[in-house]
Order: structure tokens, then C-alpha cells, then sequence
């Protein structure tokens, strides 16, 4: 690597790395509730070597039923053991393998296309992505998916010349399954699409070739109990299109309004034809120019709105290097294809935020390659051409992308935490906070439930003990719908302030001698009760108030 491309490599590196670290703690404006389940599972795994359901060393975390997958769970215990046990020990992890990322675009799109050109612009390119940056700021579990899937491949490809890379590559392959449940199918499904399309050269290597699938299975072995349980299904039937309860309602509803004869309605309104229709919609949605280049995913955890997944100029290059991909003789024109189709099949079986951002991450890397081809083809096309072309075509992309550019940053560091701090659970820290210095002033402590898991932002931000909560004699843990919620543990309790049986005056009547400590929306509390402290979302709105009782 000459004294040129070092340079370059080491600023591009820079940009990804500020971009993600710069502010991270406080934009995004919390801690989301994943994100503090995913770093106090790690501080209970660092203080006591269990989880919080007092499970030693789980492959699996039970967290809010939804069974976590382990790798973001384990790769978070050094930050946490450097940084402790807050915002910054929690996300500093995502940002430093969102950068090696970026660092691994580079060599992957280098060996690709064979040019150092589309190796520099695609690490760029995911670089600035604003879809890359909303998901390494913060703790999710797919970003890390990406890591290991972008590693795999760049590794597989390496096999092509130098055969023991194509054992090597079934090592991340193989963590990738254990990072997020889009990849426990993608990696399996992709790895196969691979041998297929490349069977003629994998036949050659036949010895390196069985010691990999070997290799691959052995590292999935650990995964045999959990196939064989229910577990593998908990977090299916929470977001499948086929567990909708609405779904025989609605097949049942338009084959009453069909004109057509028996049994015709039945055929046609069937639930084999109902989730055929939805997969295929919810498949195509992540192609549109809405998702790619105007407004992006709906989730506002996911994105930062207002605009693309992908930057406008990247549209035109896009298409280019897709043109080139199929018109070229591109080696590798199977393996990218079947990337990004793959990347969107488990999300197309879903039946929530379509089109989902998240759970389709590992698909960012080849918007970026792509991209990255097609300006290189453009850039050949333009050798040839007058200065004027040559400077007009740069010009014109340049002024596309700062301004773009610009309005992301200040959108995403300026608007977006204000507006969307409720989507983030703001509120919860500034709450414990009180609660942590008044614990003692109280017979119990009253957290409504009404937001979403507020005995985990109780656990989290009170950094407690991790043994004394799993071996807490007054926990208690209930279940709907393959949720769990913990309703009580030492003195806090967690009702539905709104619920009847669970109202303000109810708990106030059943605990006359009790000094209480409320923590609730408005509405939860009579006009008359007097607040002792407020807390507001960014946007001015009130998130909780907090009353007292004697």
C-alpha cells in the first residue's frame, strides 16, 4: 500500500469514525430499551457470569421473551468493564466495530472489482451512509451482523486465490448467526447460494471446500438445543405475517365480497395467496425510491427521516454500476446479486415497519459497492472527455452531496433528537436519577409500565447489583404474548397506572401506612395531587410526572 493510498485510507477511516463517535452519548437523545437490556445482560455476565434470569453463560437471552441472540451481549462487556455501565460503556462498542466495518469495505471492494478506486469510494460511501451511521451509534444487534457478513464475504472472495480464506470465512459467517436473527437465515441461505454459483470452481478445491462446511457446522452446533426448543419460535410469532390474529378475519371478510363462483373465492382468498401477496410487497417495498433515496424506513429509531437510506447523486451511479454489473464480465456479479436479494427475504416475512431498516442492514454494504462501480465506470467513460465534462460532472455531484450532506448532519444532530426523543424512551435516565436519590425516603416506589420495561431503566441506571436482582425474593415476572414484564423486584413495582384495579387512588387506598413515590404520565395522577418533579420530552412534551404519597 503506497504513501497515497495509506493516506487516504487512514482520513476515510477518520470520517467514519467521528461520525459515529462525536456527540454519541446524547444523539441519539437515550438509551433505548434494547439497548439497556443488551448492557446490564452484559454487566450481570461481567459481575456474576449469569444473566438476569440467573442463567450461567446463556447462548441465548430469555431479555423480554424475545430471546436476544449473544454476540452484542458479549462483545458489550469491554466497554462496559473500561467505560462502566452507561451510554458511553453501552454504544463506544458499536461505534468501534462500525468503523472496522468501514475499514473492511475497503479491501472487499478491492478485491471485488480488482481496483483500489471502488475499494476507497464504497468504505466512503458507508463511511457518510446515513443508514450505517443511524445503526452504529447505537447498540443494535444487526449492525454487528454486518460486520461479520461484510467480513465473511471479503474472506470467501479471498478464496478465490488462495484457497484456506474459504475456511477462514466460515468463521464470521458462523458469529454472524449468533448476532441477529435476519442473518441466522441470511448466512445459512447465502452460504448455499454461494456453493451453487460457484460449484464448477468450489468442485476444484474440493479438500479446503469440505473442511469449510465442516468447520461451519461444528460452530453451529452450540445452536442444537436451541432448535430443538421453543425458543426458536418466540421471537417469530411476535412480528411473522402468518401470526397476525386479524388473518383469517380479513381472507374470510374479501372472499365475502367476491362475485365469483364456488369454490373459486377459496382459491383465490386463501392464506397461502394472502402471505404470498404480503411477502411480495413487503420483498418490494425495500426496492422503492421512497426507501432508498426520499424518505427512508418508517421506525424512527431506525432512521433518522426526512431523508433516503441512500444520498440522491448515489441514484444515477446506482443504476450505472447495476447496468455494468450484468452488461461486464464481473466474476462476482452472482455473489452481490444474491446479497442483496437475500438480505431481503426474513424481513419480507414479517408484518411490521415495512420497509424495516434494521433488520435488512446487511444489505448497505452493496448499495455502497455498487454505487461505488458505477462511478468507476463513469470515470473511464470520462478520461477520454474534454475538462469541461470532466469538471461539470464532478461539479454537479459534489454540489448534490454536500448539500445533502449538510442537511442530514444538521437534521440528525440538530432536529431529530428533539423530535423523536420519545421514540427513544427519553425520560427513564432522568428518572432514576431522582429515585436513586431518594430511594431511602420511601416504603415503595410506584413506575408506571405504561412507556415500555421501566424495571430494566431501573436496573441500568441504578447499575444494581446483578445478584441480588436475580436471587431478589420479592421479583416477580409475568407473561402475555410471549412478552415477559417484571411487575415487582426489592420495592419497586411496575403497574399500568391507567389500568383499573392499578390506578393512583386504588394503590393509595390498599397502602394507607405507606410512604409512596409515584412515577407516572399527567394523566395518571389526580389535577390536585401536587408534582414534586417533572420530566419533559426534548419537544417541550411532558413524559412523566412524579408524586408523592405521605
Amino acid at each position: 500500500m503506497n504513501i497515497k493510498i495509506l493516506v487516504g485510507f487512514i482520513v476515510i477511516l477518520f470520517i467514519a469514525f467521528v461520525l459515529r463517535f462525536y456527540n454519541f452519548t446524547l444523539v441519539p437523545p437515550s438509551l433505548n430499551w434494547d439497548e439497556v437490556s443488551i448492557g446490564y445482560n452484559a454487566y450481570s455476565i461481567l459481575k456474576s457470569g449469569k444473566d438476569e434470569w440467573n442463567q450461567f453463560l446463556p447462548l441465548h437471552f430469555k431479555s423480554y421473551g424475545e430471546y436476544k441472540l449473544p454476540a452484542q451481549v458479549y462483545i458489550s462487556i469491554p466497554g462496559i468493564y473500561l467505560f462502566g455501565l452507561n451510554e458511553f460503556g453501552v454504544r463506544i462498542t458499536p461505534v468501534i466495530y462500525g468503523t472496522v466495518t468501514v475499514f473492511i469495505m475497503f479491501f472487499l471492494g478491492r478485491n471485488l472489482f480488482g481496483n483500489n478506486f471502488v475499494g476507497f469510494i464504497s468504505a466512503f460511501l458507508l463511511a457518510i451512509s446515513p443508514w450505517h451511521i443511524q445503526l452504529t451509534r447505537a447498540s443494535f444487534e444487526s449492525s454487528l451482523a454486518t460486520l461479520f457478513v461484510t467480513l465473511g464475504i471479503w474472506f470467501f472472495v479471498k478464496g478465490f486465490k488462495k484457497q484456506i480464506w474459504f475456511v477462514y470465512s466460515m468463521i464470521p459467517f458462523a458469529i454472524s448467526v449468533f448476532t441477529y436473527n435476519s442473518a441466522r437465515i441470511f448466512a445459512p441461505v447465502f452460504l448455499i447460494a454461494l456453493f451453487l454459483i460457484y460449484r464448477k470452481d468450489l468442485i476444484r478445491f474440493k479438500k479446503f471446500v469440505i473442511l469449510a462446511i465442516v468447520i461451519f457446522v461444528i460452530l453451529l452446533l452450540p445452536l442444537t438445543p436451541y432448535l430443538l426448543s421453543g425458543e426458536r419460535s418466540a421471537r417469530y410469532k411476535l412480528v411473522s405475517i402468518t401470526d397476525d390474529p386479524g388473518l383469517v378475519l380479513r381472507i374470510n371478510e374479501n372472499r365475502g365480497k367476491t362475485n365469483l363462483p364456488e369454490p373459486l373465492p377459496k382459491v383465490v382468498h386463501n392464506k397461502i395467496t394472502y402471505t404470498g401477496i404480503a411477502f411480495a410487497k413487503n420483498f418490494l417495498a425495500h426496492f422503492s425510491p421512497e426507501f432508498l433515496f426520499i424518505s427512508g424506513a418508517p421506525h424512527k429509531q431506525h432512521h433518522a427521516q426526512r431523508i433516503g437510506q441512500l444520498y440522491y447523486f448515489q441514484a444515477v451511479f446506482l443504476l450505472i454500476g447495476l447496468i455494468g454489473l450484468f452488461k461486464l464480465k464481473q466474476k462476482f456479479k452472482g455473489l452481490l446479486l444474491s446479497w442483496v436479494l437475500l438480505a431481503f427475504l426474513p424481513v419480507s416475512v414479517t408484518n411490521d415497519s415495512i420497509p424495516h431498516a434494521l433488520r435488512t442492514l446487511i444489505a448497505a454494504p452493496f448499495f455502497q459497492l455498487i454505487t461505488a462501480f458505477g462511478m468507476l465506470i463513469v470515470s473511464v467513460w470520462l478520461r477520454n472527455r474534454s475538462i469541461l465534462w470532466k469538471g461539470s460532472v464532478i461539479l454537479v455531484v459534489l454540489i448534490i452531496f454536500v448539500l445533502q450532506f449538510v442537511s442530514y448532519i444538521n437534521n440528525y444532530y440538530q432536529v431529530y433528537p428533539k423530535l423523536y426523543s420519545r421514540d427513544w424512551q427519553y425520560g427513564y435516565k432522568q428518572v432514576v436519577e431522582y429515585i436513586k436519590n431518594h430511594y431511602f425516603e420511601y416504603d415503595q416506589i410506584i413506575f408506571t409500565r405504561h412507556y415500555g420495561e421501566p424495571h430494566m431503566f431501573t436496573l441500568f441506571n441504578l447499575n444494581y447489583d446483578p445478584a441480588k436482582y436475580q436471587n431478589d425474593p420479592n421479583l416477580m415476572r409475568f407473561e402475555t404474548h410471549d412478552w415477559v414484564r417484571v411487575l415487582r423486584f426489592d420495592k419497586f413495582y411496575f403497574p399500568d397506572l391507567g389500568d383499573e384495579g392499578t390506578r393512583f387512588v386504588d394503590i393509595v387506598s390498599e397502602n394507607p401506612s405507606k410512604k409512596l413515590l409515584f412515577i407516572g404520565r399527567a394523566v395518571d395522577f389526580p389535577k390536585e395531587v401536587p408534582r414534586i418533579f417533572s420530566i419533559d420530552f426534548l419537544d417541550g412534551e411532558r413524559a412523566f410526572d412524579i408524586v408523592q404519597v405521605k
